[in-house]
């Protein structure tokens, strides 16, 4: 088996002004001119480290953001894929839970509960563990996983063997960088999170509720 080093961003910050005249709860908008500029410095920063893959989910800001970071790292093959995309990833439980947790699950539908948790656990058997084949000479699978707060929470808890309801809180920048060593000697490590290394001062904290901001 190959180690896999997975590493997993937040799509940049999205263009809310897209909302003006719409229907409110449409999700589906592309990047603003930071996210443009978060997006294309994570692709610098990871000009040097050589993927096997980029995939996104497809949600505009997710397509986008791939598309800016993927002019960095040339003949790199793009997927678009459903297993990045914006779901549910646990049917939590909120018995027991703070209140603040056990509110934000009540806006999700009985179908969101069930089809979400399907493609998370799809996701996790896909991209979450060493892979059987690999470059020659030991280099880790280095592939780039595009998506949302929701998977890359449920999957920094999957590598902790954390509690399964403890993906709730974990949130992530805007084209913040997660990386995940998957090797079949041990146990998941986490090697970065949350890591904005790549942006501005005044780039970074977006995507974050406001009171995290401190």
């Amino acid at each position: 088996m190959v180690t896999r080093l997975l590493y997993l961003t937040r799509h940049a910050e999205q263009d809310l002004s897209e909302l003006s005249g719409t229907d409110a709860g449409e999700p589906d908008t592309g990047l603003s001119e930071r996210g443009r500029r978060q997006a294309t410095l994570l692709g610098e920063r990871l000009r040097a480290r050589r993927f096997a893959a980029v995939h996104h989910g497809p949600l505009r800001r997710a397509a986008q953001t791939a598309e800016l970071i993927a002019k960095s790292l040339p003949e790199v093959p793009v997927y678009e894929t459903e297993l990045a995309g914006d779901h549910l990833p646990h049917d939590t439980d909120p018995a027991g839970l703070p209140p603040a947790y056990a509110e934000f699950l009540t806006q999700f539908s009985e179908a969101e509960r069930v089809d979400g948790p399907r493609v998370t656990a799809d996701a996790v058997r896909r991209f979450a563990g060493p892979v059987g084949e690999g470059p020659a000479g030991g280099e880790p699978v280095r592939e780039l996983v595009v998506t949302h707060s929701f998977l890359i929470a449920w999957l920094v808890r999957h590598a902790l063997d954390a509690p399964e309801w403890r993906w709730l809180g974990l949130n992530s920048h805007n084209a913040g960088l997660t990386v995940i060593r998957y090797s079949a000697a041990g146990p998941p490590s986490l090697i970065a999170v949350n890591d904005v290394a790549h942006l501005p001062p005044e780039l970074r904290g977006t995507g974050l509720p406001p009171d995290y901001l401190t």
